[in-house]
């Protein structure tokens, strides 16, 4: 994670952790805000934050709601959420996270899916051989994405690999993902149509009858995304209850000073030994297929 350091904070497990990132100078970033999307000056490399590692079940995520935006656990029900393993995967799949500088605008109708953004940073399932660790900034090539419809809201997941993978320029577009890794784009759908039914919901739909869509595609996509993002950190008040606090992007309204920003880390707990997983985090669940 070249440039970049984690620091961790609170207790793994419990509602007071927070993973933050800060730059080799030891200056606090936020993954949302701080963090370039483009990796390379040809803007067809692209950052990505690894929330989730591959075949991990804590469901991490960049806090959109708080200042420089740390990762924690999603609570759900008052509880710490744990994705379940839906046979026959277990946990995610893919290393799963974001692309920063990017927002799905909740007020915008998206014309090719009709549905409104979800007001969260577009996703990425990074398909490659490294098992990444969380809270780390890995360079992606973009493949194509598929479009989940998650109860009305179009929610993008952006197909990726790490540059730096061994197969990595084997890859180019969709395509070659579907004749070198057989079955990953299809799991991949059976998956993110599945994951939320233990859970009691139903399962979850998409566009294009589920078809993944190719890379130029999904490049317009994170491009249109970035330039939501870059209306919401330049304008004030902010919109959707996002905090946009940042410490790099010029003249935004929303920057603050390294003090500022060490302080909102030191309000959280030092970190600690956590809580352990739930018992039956690695349990299979078995399901019908409708």
């Amino acid at each position: 994670m070249a440039g970049y350091c984690r620091q961790e904070r609170g207790r793994e497990h419990s509602g007071t952790y927070r993973l933050f990132l800060s730059n080799a100078q030891g200056q606090f970033l936020s993954p949302f805000h701080d963090i370039p999307l483009y990796a390379a000056k040809t803007e067809d490399v692209f950052n990505m934050i690894v929330e989730v590692p591959r075949w991990t079940n804590a469901k991490m995520e960049i806090a959109t709601k708080e200042p420089l935006n740390p990762i924690k656990q999603d609570v759900k029900k008052g509880n710490m959420r744990f994705v379940a393993n839906v046979f026959p995967h277990k946990g995610y799949i893919w290393n799963y996270g974001a692309l920063p500088q990017t927002w799905e605008d909740p007020s915008h109708t998206d014309e090719s899916t009709k549905c409104r953004g979800d007001n969260d940073p577009i996703d990425v399932c990074e398909i490659g051989t490294k098992v990444c660790a969380r809270g780390e900034v890995i360079k992606v090539k973009v493949l194509g994405t598929l479009a989940l419809i998650d109860e009305g809201e179009t929610d993008w997941k952006i197909i990726a690999i790490n540059v730096e993978d061994p197969e990595a320029n084997s890859f180019k577009n969709i395509d070659d993902v579907r004749r070198l890794k057989p079955g990953y784009l299809e799991a991949t759908v059976d998956w993110f149509r599945r994951y939320k039914v233990p859970d009691g919901k139903p399962e979850n739909q998409f566009a294009f009858n589920g078809e993944f869509k190719d890379k130029d595609f999904a490049t317009q996509v994170i491009k249109s995304t970035h330039e939501f993002w870059k209306t919401l950190v330049m304008n004030k008040p902010s919109v959707g209850g996002i905090d946009c606090t940042n410490t790099t992007v010029p003249d935004s309204p929303f920057r603050c000073s390294e003090t500022d920003a060490k302080a909102f880390v030191d309000a959280v707990p030092a970190y600690g030994a956590g809580d352990s997983e739930p018992v039956d985090v690695d349990k299979w669940w078995y399901g019908k297929k409708n």
